[in-house]
């Protein structure tokens, strides 16, 4: 688990446009997509759009998720912009 967690850093840092920051934290909790959506009564195909910076959540979908992970929403959603 330590090794995906490594890897999904990394990936952080070459592709900023995905939300790996969503996927690292879903995986640091040791739940999969359909997991993570039945606790935030999404569908997993929606949970994937977010992790690939396809989709864009309501805020209640965000809200939901930040407490499920034990995340604020800046630590999932913020994205910083690139210097």
């Amino acid at each position: 688990m330590q090794y995906i967690f490594c890897i999904l850093q990394y990936l952080y840092y070459i592709c900023p446009m995905d939300n790996l920051k969503l996927k690292m934290a879903r995986v640091e909790k040791g739940l999969s997509q359909q997991e993570l959506a039945d606790l935030v009564d999404a569908t997993r195909q929606t949970i994937g759009l977010i992790e690939k910076g396809k989709y864009n959540p309501s805020l209640n979908i965000c809200i939901k998720i930040a407490k499920v992970l034990d995340k604020t929403l800046n630590d999932i959603f913020w994205h910083e912009e690139e210097k």
